[in-house]
């Protein structure tokens, strides 16, 4: 519950700009509970963050996309991604204020690489998949693709207000 609500405070105002009463208010709980159990507000972020990403991944790993077939597998990642993002926005949101930190606190969660392997691996898993049939040619990276796929739903949360706004 705490995590919830921290995700939401700091994905709406920032690390800077969340306060850890709010988070408290909204959790029935204090602030020194809060800091008992996170260390610091920026505990309690990293926390939110790590939060944010499992959050993703294990929605990830429930696709089971290797009964697919390749193609259809990618398109099923990319489906799930754009759904997760406008299901999640704080999830986009936090992650966006993270980048505006020039990602200061990610280097902080020590699992965060080994957590965000399983998306590389799986895309990974499809590509060579897909070149074996024949279907996908050599040269494709799965990092790139998945940047390409996050990217894809990423600006459509990450900049609805101000598009949606320029171009109605």
């Amino acid at each position: 519950e705490i995590l919830r609500a921290a995700t939401e405070e700091f994905a709406t105002k920032g690390l800077d700009g969340a306060r850890i009463d709010a988070v408290a208010k909204r959790t029935q709980t204090t602030r020194a509970m809060i800091y008992y159990y996170f260390g610091s507000r920026e505990g309690l972020y990293a926390a939110a963050l790590e939060d944010a990403y499992r959050g993703i991944r294990d929605a990830e790993r429930a696709l089971d996309l290797a009964h697919l077939s390749p193609p259809d597998a990618i398109r099923h990642l990319v489906s799930f991604t754009l759904d997760y993002y406008h299901a999640h926005p704080s999830f986009v949101a936090l992650v966006v204020a993270e980048n505006q930190s020039g990602g200061r606190h990610i280097r902080d969660v020590h699992s965060m690489r080994r957590l965000n392997a399983s998306i590389i691996d799986t895309i990974d898993e499809v590509l060579i998949r897909g070149r074996r049939e024949g279907i996908f040619r050599e040269g494709f990276d799965a990092i790139d693709l998945h940047m390409n796929i996050a990217a894809l739903g990423w600006f459509q949360i990450a900049n609805r207000h101000t598009f949606g706004y320029v171009f109605r």
